[in-house]
């Protein structure tokens, strides 16, 4: 980069990649700070329950000093964030660890679940896509139709509620009974307890695969170097392969990347019906707890994973189509 208007246009797209992040990250602490402050109760109710009532003022007082809820809430707020930068992410009273620890196991264990999820979801919407798309396969296409309806329309907390019925009810096949095991401990186990949220979460995902890729797909084949292709004896399925579908990556990426984002915090409702200790686990516990320094880090941990992921998506295509590299 010895061009200087080269160096001033990559720093100006680092320094707005980098200004755009810390708004992103800036609004969301923003934003969860004062819905969880909106919500009725605190700490100290939920952790006593109906034993809350029966406290002193001077016992209350004591426990709101305790857990810092005696400070007006901008200076909760800024004292949270400043603790961040020291890499405090706070405390859970419930488990009796810090939030980074508790983050630093969960996430793996999200993350393994988003990838599994999005290998299936490709293996079922990528080829359902292109098939769906071909003029001459009128059972491909309703198939596509029926698979992209149902992945729209059922909940994901229905599915997985049913598939775990039905597999433990008939086929006794419930390993998500068992304690969880990581991919270290204990790769088969986890695996098996892996699959059937994978299953549930890349099922709903497939479906706006498949419509992406059926669109980017037609497309593309309406294009003069298809035609081209086939009119020289390319073999179909080469045609297809390397002419079709590789040319009608990027929204594929694209939306792939949305959906990983997703993932990595919208599996709440799948990871506690299925038992599997992460992130989104823990944002529901800490909800439920009211342990207000939980939720706020590991949100905000999740946003910063979801921009990562953006972005990851972004170099991606520009390395998959040199037009996108270009402009």
């Amino acid at each position: 980069m010895r061009n200087p208007v080269v160096r001033r246009i990559v720093r100006s797209v680092v320094v707005r990649r980098v200004a755009g992040t810390l708004g992103t990250l800036f609004g969301v602490a923003v934003l969860v700070f004062v819905m969880l402050r909106a919500i009725p109760g605190d700490q100290i109710t939920a952790g006593l329950g109906t034993e809350a009532a029966a406290l002193t003022p001077a016992q209350r007082q004591a426990l709101e000093l305790y857990y810092g809820l005696d400070q007006p809430l901008v200076a909760q707020f800024f004292s949270w964030l400043g603790n961040l930068f020291t890499g405090n992410l706070g405390y859970s009273a419930r488990s009796q660890q810090s939030v980074l620890e508790l983050t630093l196991h969960a996430l793996p264990v999200t993350f393994e679940l988003a990838v599994f999820s999005i290998v299936l979801a490709l293996l079922i919407g990528v080829p359902l896509g292109m098939l769906a798309a071909s003029r001459t396969s009128a059972t491909g296409n309703a198939a596509g139709q029926v698979v992209s309806l149902a992945g729209l329309s059922i909940p994901a907390f229905l599915l997985a509620t049913t598939l775990l019925s039905v597999f433990a009810a008939s086929f006794g096949f419930n390993p998500n009974g068992q304690g969880f095991a990581t991919l270290v401990e204990d790769p088969l186990l986890n695996l098996q307890q892996m699959f059937l949220p994978a299953l549930v979460l890349g099922f709903g995902i497939a479906a706006p695969i498949l419509r992406t890729t059926r669109t980017a797909v037609l497309e593309v084949r309406s294009d003069d170097f298809v035609r081209t292709a086939r009119a020289k004896g390319v073999p179909e399925r080469r045609l297809q392969v390397r002419h079709v579908l590789r040319n009608a990556l990027v929204p594929i990426v694209t939306m792939t990347g949305l959906q990983f984002g997703y993932l990595l915090g919208g599996a709440v409702v799948v990871e506690q019906i299925f038992s599997v200790p992460g992130i989104g686990r823990q944002v529901l516990l800490g909800i439920q707890q009211k342990e207000y320094a939980v939720v706020q880090s590991t949100v905000l941990v999740i946003a910063l994973a979801f921009v990562l992921v953006n972005l990851l998506t972004d170099v991606l295509y520009r390395v998959i189509d040199p037009r996108v590299r270009a402009s």
